[in-house]
């Protein structure tokens, strides 16, 4: 009941003039940065792991914008998921190599955690006919996984693929001429991860799934990076990246968090800080939480 309280309460929120509601999610953001201590530190301590060379005001500062931007990015899921479609596309912009989605060579969209990954996840399926493929996990809540699944598909022919069904069905699709928006910058584990630099930290757990799919599926791989701006979300598509993948599929990974790097660089506040980047360590090294 609560979960469907909140959902309600979002969609009627989300009628609300864009800029009123982006306050209300700033304000949210800073009180949640004073009262959820825990992920205050998690976002502190990744920004200092990452950022060592930037003084300690300005990360404090960037994961106060952090919080912010993580507020107004879930409440902006009441019109995203709800609203008109002329809404959205009034709201959220496609730029860069659009050129990318045209054919059907098989394509993986590398789409990392930026808080605005549900905009960019929407503004795909807005710009091309082709079939749209995603991986997700399922959420304990019903309710809530249901919601999380409508409004990820609400447009155009989008296919949602559980982490549980394994890899044929992913490569199934690719090899079909598909697109795959996956999100692999998070750490999974140490089940399939390589250890590979990711800014100032020389071993960060990785799964290499993209230089993986990219192998077994033919694909090439472009990335999608979504910002949140005043008038609602921009989405750029790099170029297809040149000699991606290798038969190093290490080397590979690396290769990925350093253009992730160069992105969050562009707008440090808007990457997901909130989550614990480096929890798995090598076997006999101290946790950094």
């Amino acid at each position: 009941m609560m979960a469907r309280l909140g959902i309600g309460l979002l969609n009627l929120l989300g009628r609300l003039p864009l800029p009123v509601l982006r306050a209300l999610g700033a304000w949210i953001g800073r009180v949640l940065f004073v009262v959820a201590a825990p992920r205050r530190r998690v976002a502190l301590r990744n920004l200092e792991l990452c950022f060592p060379e930037v003084p300690e005001a300005q990360r404090r500062a960037w994961a106060r914008e952090s919080f912010e931007v993580f507020c107004q990015t879930f409440l902006d899921r009441g019109w995203l998921w709800s609203a008109p479609e002329s809404v959205v596309r009034s709201r959220v912009r496609l730029s860069g190599a659009l050129h990318e989605l045209e054919g059907d060579t098989p394509t993986i969209v590398f789409a990392p955690h930026f808080y605005s990954m549900d905009a960019g996840g929407l503004a795909l399926p807005l710009h091309t006919t082709r079939e749209f493929t995603s991986i997700f996990a399922t959420h304990p809540n019903p309710v809530l996984d249901a919601w999380f699944m409508a409004g990820r598909q609400r447009f155009g022919e989008v296919r949602m693929l559980n982490r549980a069904d394994g890899v044929k069905p992913i490569i199934s699709c690719l090899r079909k001429g598909g697109l795959l928006y996956l999100l692999p910058d998070m750490d999974y584990g140490p089940g399939d991860s390589v250890f590979v630099p990711f800014f100032a930290v020389p071993d960060a757990a990785t799964i290499p799934s993209l230089s993986r799919f990219a192998r077994l599926g033919r694909a090439k791989v472009v990335a999608l990076y979504s910002r949140m701006t005043p008038e609602g979300y921009e989405a750029v598509l790099t170029p297809a990246w040149e000699d991606f993948p290798t038969d190093d599929a290490v080397a590979d990974t690396a290769r990925m968090n350093r253009e992730l790097e160069a992105a969050i660089r562009t707008m440090p506040a808007q990457y997901y800080w909130v989550h614990r980047r480096f929890k798995t360590r090598p076997e006999g090294q101290a946790p950094l939480y």
